[in-house]
Parts: structure tokens; sequence; C-alpha cells
């Protein structure tokens, strides 16, 4: 299990059909469990300064699942910041070396997977919001709560 990710979800789900056609098979992407590839804002390979963090990848017999990590820099906090208010919800991947067999996947690469408006692969999305606190609580099921009031 992955921890300390800002949040995480479905990369890329298989036998979907997705917006371009194709449909991603089990196991297309295997070969990359546990693999490191840069998360970017909207598939934006012309600008580095769209490169906003990094995702680890997980295959699972449903798909592709992914644990990001914004950077510090202030569009990885500023997309970090959309997340989790829910502004943003859709990743997508951009895929290359694909194999196929008609419109189905069974290998490829993926090379990055991006925050998107709205995803091509109708089951990829962002399901778990890490939200980290700073009054020392480290877990998702304690909160301090301050009222102003003496108990």
């Amino acid at each position: 299990m992955v921890k300390g990710y800002d949040f995480c979800g479905w990369v890329t789900k298989n036998d979907l059909e997705c917006s371009d056609g194709r449909i991603i098979r089990q196991d297309a992407f295997a070969h990359q469990d546990g693999a490191r590839v840069p998360l970017v804002w909207m598939h934006n390979h012309d600008d580095l300064d769209a490169v906003i963090g990094y995702t680890i990848l997980e295959n699972r017999p449903e798909g592709v699942y992914g644990y990001s990590f914004c950077n510090d820099t202030p569009k990885g906090k500023n997309a970090k910041l959309m997340v989790e208010h829910g502004d943003i919800n859709s990743y997508s991947i951009f895929a290359n070396k694909l194999k196929q067999v008609a419109n189905n996947v069974v290998h490829g690469a993926i090379k990055e997977v991006s925050l998107v408006l709205s995803g091509a692969n109708p089951g990829a999305y962002i399901e778990d919001v890490s939200m980290s606190h700073s009054d020392g609580v480290d877990s998702l099921d304690e909160a301090k709560i301050y009222t102003g009031e003496e108990l």
C-alpha cells in the first residue's frame, strides 16, 4: 500500500470504451506495476511547468490505479487544492507503444498521468483525497475540534 499520497483513483479502467474508440484490456499495462510517472496538467507536454507531481501506478484486475503526489510548485499546490475542493476529479493517461487487436489495447506504456477536466476513459476518476492536518492528528477517523466552550 502506497502511503503519503495527495489523492488516488483509477487512471484507467478495463473493458470500457474510451472517447477515441479504444478499449483497454486487463493487464495491458501490468508490466508497469509500481512504476512512477509524471503527473501533468491536461496532457500539456510543451510546458515544463505543467508537470505538477508524479503518480505511482498499481496494476489491478479492474484496471490501473494511481497514487498521486503533487509537487511544491505554485501549479502543483493549486492542482492539489482543486482536487481537494472537488473542482477536478478526472484522470487521463498518455500511453504509447500500443499493441492493439482491432480497437482492443492489449499492451502499451503509460508515459504520464494527467489531471483533466473530463477524461477519455469513463472509469478514470479520483476517488480518495488524503487530507493532512497540522494539528497532530494522523488518522482520517480522528480530529481535534475546538468549540471555544469549556468542558
